[in-house]
């Protein structure tokens, strides 16, 4: 073997035993810590897959009726000083006619929101959302995406025309591709609904079996990973199903 090779591929063993240590470290510190606490601030948010669903869902038929729940922001800020037990984690797209903890008629403390334009997964949202299901026992993903979403077209237009964007908005477009490549093959009538509607298939099925943390949660049933659309003409997210 050449001095580049072994050079190499002692570097990968040695990134693969510095992630399996930091695994092992993760697990016997930070989830350890968690669970001993006594009492987590909204004790209302310790729920099953399911149920943290069907809250959510809940939620969203109050706010398409505009008969959303009054809001108390200091009734719990001392208890959430404290800590945090959000009941779902949601990967949303970064538009600003999107508002999870609107749309899903939610109180502070109950989601844990991560976003980005084109609502899919990236190592950052990847770690935030081990962070917020491993650590802080969320049950439940819901992968959002919405109607007349700008990346999504930025990316069909990337993909027919062959088009680059400047700066880094490209990198938004070209992560999108599979989807867009995958809707196509449907021949759909609608190509940017068609498109929506499978990058959040997408993610979902990534999250699901993305890495050992998600997986296991996911094969234990202690975590749902689900999809749904916002609209935002209604306010109405439809559930995808599988």
């Amino acid at each position: 073997m050449c001095t580049v090779c072994d050079s190499t591929d002692k570097t990968q063993q040695s990134r693969r035993n510095f992630l399996k240590l930091a695994t092992a470290g993760f697990a016997t510190t930070v989830l350890p810590a968690f669970a001993a606490s006594a009492q987590p601030p909204k004790p209302e948010n310790v729920i099953s897959p399911q149920e943290a669903l069907q809250r959510l869902m809940a939620g969203n038929e109050r706010y398409v009726a505009d008969k959303t729940t009054p809001a108390s922001f200091s009734a719990m800020r001392a208890s959430l000083a404290q800590g945090q037990n959000p009941y779902a984690c949601i990967l949303s797209c970064a538009d600003s006619r999107v508002s999870p903890e609107l749309c899903f008629d939610a109180d502070r403390g109950d989601l844990f929101v991560t976003r980005v334009a084109g609502n899919f997964v990236t190592p950052e949202i990847l770690a935030s959302l081990e962070y917020g299901t491993a650590v802080l026992q969320s049950p439940l993903i819901l992968v959002l995406g919405h109607t007349s979403c700008g990346a999504i077209k930025a990316s069909i237009k990337a993909v027919k025309s062959d088009e680059d964007f400047p700066g880094h908005i490209q990198q938004l477009a070209t992560s999108l591709t599979p989807a867009i490549d995958a809707a196509m093959k449907r021949n759909p009538k609608d190509l940017e609904e068609a498109a929506t509607r499978e990058n959040v298939r997408l993610n979902v099925e990534s999250l699901r079996n993305s890495t050992p943390l998600l997986r296991r949660l996911v094969q234990t049933k202690k975590l749902q990973v689900v999809g749904g659309v916002y609209d935002l003409k209604t306010g109405k997210v439809t559930l995808l199903n599988d």
